[in-house]
């Protein structure tokens, strides 16, 4: 795969991307069916302006800082500290980006969260309001800066997730989401960490095979799915990063 792609322009239509972009997306990705991660990363870090990775430093985020890093460690990588993370997230994420010599790691919160939710106990009330100020607004404020973002979502992760591709024009804005890992299965996952010798994190082996706020994350017992742990007595599945006309897409995967 040559790796001389002409860059895709950022658009200013605001409703998911020009004809052209739309386009030169879909040429990516017949292009790159039958390519690996890293394949796409190089392509994407060319055809992209200014691309950035967003992590959640969870369960298994290591494996695809670790892909990443290994084509460009200058990459921003956008971190959420929602002020609201387990401890244990805390402390890995800073783990890892040593490790693995992240030198452009960006911390995002929300600089107004006190006057937002003064008392900090929004997420008891309305949690979709919580994510909204804690995550999502400062996710979108900071991406305003990247033609592009570098995701962690799988097909296997079912819903609408089922259908994912390696390159697609974020809907509502002219960005474009990359997802090196889109064809990826749970063993593919497992099998990287392992291989590489990668860190996992400490509340993985707890019964948390899905990680977010920790008022808002419970364990999750044998045989129930990954994500039973997230907003357990909620009709909620996403905290909202990908959205559709500032709605979250409620896929039932994680980030």
């Amino acid at each position: 795969m040559p790796l001389d792609t002409p860059p895709l322009a950022p658009s200013e239509n605001t409703d998911g991307g020009s004809g052209e972009q739309q386009a030169r997306v879909r040429d990516l990705n017949s292009r790159l069916r039958h390519h690996g991660a890293t394949d796409v990363l190089r392509v994407a870090f060319e055809a992209v302006p200014d691309l950035a990775l967003v992590s959640s430093f969870g369960a298994d985020s290591v494996a695809l800082l670790h892909l990443t890093a290994m084509v460009n460690r200058e990459v921003p990588v956008l971190f959420i500290d929602t002020e609201m993370l387990f401890a244990e997230t805390l402390v890995y994420q800073q783990e890892v980006a040593e490790r693995l010599g992240l030198r452009n790691l960006r911390i995002i919160r929300n600089a107004d969260i006190a006057r937002a939710d003064p008392t900090g106990l929004l997420h008891r009330t309305d949690t979709d309001a919580c994510c909204a100020q804690r995550k999502t607004r400062p996710l979108q404020a900071a991406l305003q800066h990247h033609g592009g973002w570098i995701t962690g979502r799988k097909r296997f992760q079912s819903g609408q997730r089922a259908g994912l591709d390696f390159f697609e024009v974020e809907a509502g804005t002219p960005r474009i989401k990359v997802n090196p890992l889109a064809y990826w299965t749970p063993s593919d996952v497992a099998d990287y960490i392992d291989e590489n010798r990668l860190p996992r994190h400490p509340l993985v082996a707890k019964g948390y095979p899905s990680i977010g706020c920790a008022p808002c994350t419970s364990p999750v017992m044998p045989g129930e799915d990954p994500r039973a742990g997230r907003w357990r007595t909620l009709d909620k599945e996403e905290c909202g990063i990908h959205f559709v006309n500032g709605k979250a897409v409620r896929s039932g995967a994680s980030t």
